[in-house]
């Protein structure tokens, strides 16, 4: 196997060798890992032991494991598992497991040697640096390898936080068990385990997708530019449909949608350690996302990082401290032609530490572009626009008809290139129909406006061309007459230039200290008894 770009990139993240273009485990390695696959361990204690083993034949041991690794380990595989469970993982999962890493060298030389056609873009793994636009296409299987890796804790940890890396052996996860024993980091480590345990009794076959997506801050006419505040001002693109849900679960919307993770600029936030909010409960129920912390470094303001495909493998009550794994979930998605399910989750970070500053120009400007950049289907624009300049056409950026698909003429995604036939082929109207099911985004420890954020979200999901925002208000008292204020918005027919002008109003008062009512009581004032709904002068969308 040539020793490609992207193999060369993310090599040393990866615990193999390469000598004479072939990936291989060193000798120690390799011995302790048919030890393991033999079935001859039967602790949690003596689980770590071979995972110290394993970390000294790969020259990991001067970089040391999270204090109470081995304790947290022992801990839950000898004391929190019954005996039948624990027999069950020893002499069924984790032999099962220990194969599977015997063939990620294999596993890894097939996904880089996929056959190449006339080249368009790689999708090979690679390390997806920050400001650079890219998607990445792995085996459901290959990612399954990678966990393993994560919970044998082999992964090199040096210079990942120079890369602005998260960190993503699962150390902390078990150390912290032992360190502060609490029920949501035992029901977390619960839904890792049962993952473990349905991959080994039946490896799933599809993909999964993980794309970078960046709206670019210098203006280049074939790129995908970083909009100011005067594009959004001067917005004639109509408000979309509002849809309120004063219960449910994003994760559980029915239909086809862009889901919303209220993301930690490091993908995966606290979920390998004490995290178990939103988006750490995501990745453990979906914990294929946490792949993604491999490759992905931190997110910029301009940056968000789009997931097609996971499954989805354990049901879950509760949140934060309540949380508790509830058991098995079988994810009936349906699977597109690139063989992904039709699960697409959109990470974006909101502003930490929001208080008064949220008001201000800057950031209302950092919050809309980037939820935009989340919403908006950057693939496709790109596509759409390189296709028109082709053919000697005008292109309006932000005014096309967007897309969440990636079909080809073939129906099927087989190779690490797509190739310019099949991109001559690819469908601009498939995401017409597919909205966005979100919710109070940055609205909780990063402290942020739930109306604001509500606003901001809307304004975004619009300007992409999406048909629908599904917003989910969790219960949350701020927005009990969400709906109300939704419909009476679009009783006024405003465009997403009108709104935004209301909100920059509402938010420069806000921040000069003017008005200290909520930016919905400010706006309409009816609804809260105090007059007239305010039906402001439309203003004339600009020639």
């Amino acid at each position: 196997m040539e020793e490609s770009e992207e193999l060369r990139s993310i090599l040393p993240y990866l615990p193999l060798q390469m000598r004479s273009s072939s990936l291989f485990w060193p000798s120690q390695a390799a011995e302790t890992l048919r030890k393991l696959g033999g079935g001859r361990v039967h602790s949690g204690h003596l689980l770590f032991q071979e995972i110290a083993h394993l970390r000294n034949a790969l020259s990991l041991s001067s970089k040391p494991l999270s204090p109470s690794t081995s304790l947290g380990y022992a801990h839950f595989f000898d004391e929190v598992m019954s005996g039948e469970e624990s027999r069950k993982w020893f002499q069924e999962v984790v032999p099962v497991l220990a194969k599977l890493l015997l063939r990620l060298p294999s596993l890894l030389e097939t996904h880089y040697q996929n056959p190449h056609n006339a080249i368009f873009t790689t999708t090979a793994l690679r390390l997806l640096d920050s400001q650079q636009p890219g998607i990445i296409f792995l085996s459901q299987e290959l990612i399954a390898g990678l966990l393993c890796c994560s919970f044998f804790c082999v992964f090199p940890v040096k210079d990942r936080h120079v890369k602005h890396l998260p960190m993503i052996n699962f150390d902390k996860l078990f150390s912290t068990l032992y360190e502060n024993y609490s029920q949501k980091q035992e029901n977390k480590i619960w839904c890792i385990i049962h993952y473990f345990q349905r991959i080994s009794a039946k490896m799933p076959k599809g993909i999964v997708s993980f794309e970078r997506k960046v709206l670019h801050l210098k203006n280049d006419s074939t790129q995908i530019s970083c909009p100011d505040a005067n594009f959004w001002s001067t917005s004639s693109v109509p408000l979309c449909r509002f849809e309120v849900h004063s219960s449910g679960l994003i994760e559980d919307q029915s239909s086809e949608v862009v889901e919303v993770d209220f993301a930690d600029e490091y993908l995966g936030g606290g979920a390998l350690g004490w995290g178990c909010v939103q988006e750490e409960i995501r990745f453990m129920i979906c914990p294929e996302l946490i792949a993604g912390m491999l490759f992905l470094p931190a997110m910029a303001d301009n940056e968000a990082i789009e997931v097609v495909g996971v499954e989805r493998f354990s049901s879950y009550t509760g949140y934060a401290s309540s949380f508790r794994f509830s058991g098995d979930y079988v994810d009936e998605r349906e699977v597109d032609t690139l063989g992904r399910r039709k699960t697409t989750i959109v990470a974006i970070d909101a502003l930490r530490r929001a208080g008064t500053r949220q008001y201000r120009a800057n950031f209302l400007l950092r919050e809309i572009n980037k939820a935009f950049c989340g919403f908006l289907y950057l693939c496709k624009y790109q596509l759409y626009q390189k296709k028109l300049q082709e053919n000697g056409c005008s292109f309006a950026l932000f005014e096309a008809a967007t897309s969440t698909s990636m079909e080809t003429s073939e129906g099927k995604f087989s190779n690490h290139e797509t190739t310019n036939s099949q991109n001559d082929y690819l469908r601009m109207d498939q995401g017409n129909n597919i909205g966005v099911a979100t919710g109070n985004w940055g609205c909780g420890v990063f402290k942020g406006d739930p109306e604001v954020k509500t606003i901001i979200q809307w304004l975004a999901v619009s300007q992409a061309r999406r048909p629908f925002i599904a917003y989910y208000t969790f219960g949350l008292k701020a927005l009990q007459s969400l709906d109300e204020v939704a419909h009476c918005i679009l009783s006024e027919r405003w465009t997403v230039g009108d709104l935004w002008n209301k909100l920059v109003e509402y938010s420069t008062s806000r921040s000069k200290g003017e008005t200290n009512v909520g930016f919905f009581q400010w706006l309409l004032p009816s609804i809260y008894g105090h007059g007239n709904v305010l039906r402001p002068k439309m203003r004339q969308p600009k020639s």
